[in-house]
């Protein structure tokens, strides 16, 4: 029960996050047990930010949240994949890229929780 929600200052097309919905639906699978069958994706597009004090670039922030827990290096290949991703794809540094994640044992689905 991966959710991983994309927040960025730039215009998200469709064709990027069609591009966006591949790629993390395979990245995901960077962190054991979590599948693309079960990711759910949410992107949030031209939202003013700054970094440092600095408006005048782009940026991105990922929120990763799992049910269950991980590995700190599942997580750094996670982190690295996502940060290639918008690179890719919206053209952003990894420099300018922070990724968060959040852990959780409840978790509701269906009517019922895990």
């Amino acid at each position: 029960m991966p959710y991983i929600k994309t927040t960025t200052n730039l215009p998200v097309s469709d064709t990027t996050r069609e591009n966006l919905t591949r790629k993390l639906g395979s990245a995901i699978a960077l962190i054991p047990g979590k599948t693309e069958a079960w990711l759910m994706l949410s992107f949030v597009d031209n939202v003013p930010m700054s970094f440092k004090g600095d408006s005048s670039e782009n940026y991105a922030m990922a929120e990763v949240s799992l049910y269950g827990e991980a590995s700190a290096a599942a997580y750094n290949r996670l982190t690295a994949a996502i940060c290639e991703i918008y690179g890719e794809e919206l053209g952003i540094p990894a420099g300018n890229i922070y990724v968060k994640y959040e852990e959780t044992d409840h978790w509701g689905w269906n009517g019922s929780n895990f």
